[in-house]
């Protein structure tokens, strides 16, 4: 868990970072090392509380280790705990923070556009809805059944009309009910889920886009999981033709927290047109004072935000570029691959039934059983005996008219059916597979 080389590289940063100040008076405040190290200690303790986040054998939720190098960036900057909402408050860390926009937004392909870090991806996606509803007043957001509950807890805030799209077999937004929504001439914004939280399933960009010819809305991209995969090369054809497309919506949100490699919180709003910056402006004088430059709280509704998330995301970026075949890319590659692997692995075993072949790195499967009331409490089961063999997964409930297809062998007595869920978003999970599909089967068998 703990490299000590991590330690050393921190210690020497610190060393360059203070070098930076050494025209000060000398200073240094008062530190009770022991009274420090018992609080310290006990913390530690309680921080063993703890699913095993980091390890191959967690492939339960959307937890994926911070690179070391985003670890030792971030612990490093609190020497100084920037504050980005202004440059008062962090002058060196807005100057990173606009360098890593300019490198997100090139990812998909946006050479001039607006943007800004935030706490989180539902900050991100509520600034998105609220520039969409500025820009259309009083008309509807719709988005996929499958999009991350917080679009409608985000639009019932802002007091914008919301209505969820049914998804196809494929877990992805149904074109046709698009359509028919559209229709009704009252829907100001689309969301479109690069990678749904739930199934990873992408939805249909590209046609979504050429309804767009017809009606008037704007497209909103969540690829707050997704985003990234933009830049792998392993994807099929479709989900690669929807991620291409990325750069013709009008707004996009990524966590870099998530596939970016960075600590919690960290995510990101992007806008492809700037001049929707117009829809932030505000008069705060006592808090710009030093320089005319634009501030990043100018564009933001989030007031303090942590310096620290640039740092850290600046430095992986340096030492990662966002690029196409590069060792950052490569590691997008080896989950995607992780994933087909434990795909094609569960098709053959006569314990588990994968629901569809993964986009991404997600996959969802049912237990194999007699009627879809008793695969429920079997996967529930599985669940628990596997965390006792040291498998950490999840569940996911999903109706079982959506994926009766994929059910044929079993009688449905139920509207839904729980289902076991794994991600795999660390790259060492290509080299586990194995192991975790041993440790699955061992489960079921009791």
């Amino acid at each position: 868990m703990i490299n000590k080389s991590e330690l050393e590289l921190l210690r020497g940063c610190l060393e360059t970072l203070s070098l930076g100040f050494a025209d000060l008076p000398d200073f240094e405040p008062a530190l009770d090392t022991e009274r420090l190290q018992a609080v310290l200690s006990e913390a530690a303790i309680r921080m063993q509380d703890n699913y095993p986040f980091f390890h191959p054998q967690y492939a339960g939720q959307m937890l994926k280790p911070p690179h070391p190098i985003a670890r030792i960036a971030y612990a490093m900057s609190l020497w100084v705990n920037p504050n980005n909402h202004a440059l008062d408050g962090g002058r060196a860390s807005s100057a990173m923070e606009k360098e890593c926009i300019i490198e997100l937004a090139a990812m998909f392909g946006w050479e001039e556009s607006l943007g800004h870090l935030t706490g989180g991806g539902t900050m991100a996606n509520l600034e998105a809805l609220w520039v969409g509803s500025r820009l259309l007043p009083g008309k509807r957001v719709i988005a996929s059944k499958q999009a991350h509950y917080t679009h409608s807890r985000i639009s019932e805030v802002l007091s914008i009309p919301f209505d969820s799209v049914p998804v196809t077999t494929s877990g992805k937004m149904d074109i046709a009910a698009i359509e028919e929504q559209l229709q009704q001439g009252d829907v100001g914004t689309v969301v479109v889920t690069m990678g749904n939280t739930g199934l990873g399933a992408v939805d249909p960009l590209l046609e979504i886009l050429e309804l767009q010819k017809h009606y008037d809305f704007r497209i909103h991209a969540d690829a707050a999981y997704g985003g990234y995969f933009r830049l792998a090369e392993t994807l099929h054809d479709d989900t690669r033709n929807a991620y291409a497309a990325l750069n013709q919506v009008d707004s996009i949100v990524i966590d870099p927290h998530k596939h970016g490699l960075q600590p919690y919180g960290c995510g990101c709003v992007l806008f492809k047109d700037p001049s929707v910056g117009r829809f932030y402006q505000h008069d705060s004088p006592f808090t710009y004072f030093s320089s005319a430059e634009l501030h990043l709280g100018e564009i933001s509704l989030e007031c303090s935000r942590a310096g620290a998330s640039a740092v850290a995301l600046w430095a992986t970026q340096r030492l990662l570029p966002l690029v196409s075949g590069g060792e950052f890319s490569a590691g997008l590659d080896s989950c995607h691959s992780a994933a087909n692997d434990f795909y094609n692995r569960l098709q053959s075993s006569e314990t588990f039934l994968p629901l569809m072949r993964p986009e991404l790195d997600i996959v969802v499967y049912a237990v194999a059983a007699d009627t879809s009331s008793d695969a429920s409490r079997r996967a529930r089961e599985v669940f628990a005996a596997a965390a006792r063999n040291g498998l950490h997964l999840a569940t996911m409930t999903v109706p079982t008219a959506t994926f009766a297809e994929q059910l044929t062998n079993m009688n449905i007595d139920s509207d839904s059916i729980t289902c076991l869920r794994s991600v795999l978003m660390k790259p060492e999970h290509k080299d586990w597979v194995g192991t975790l599909v041993e440790l699955l089967e061992k489960s079921a068998a009791g």
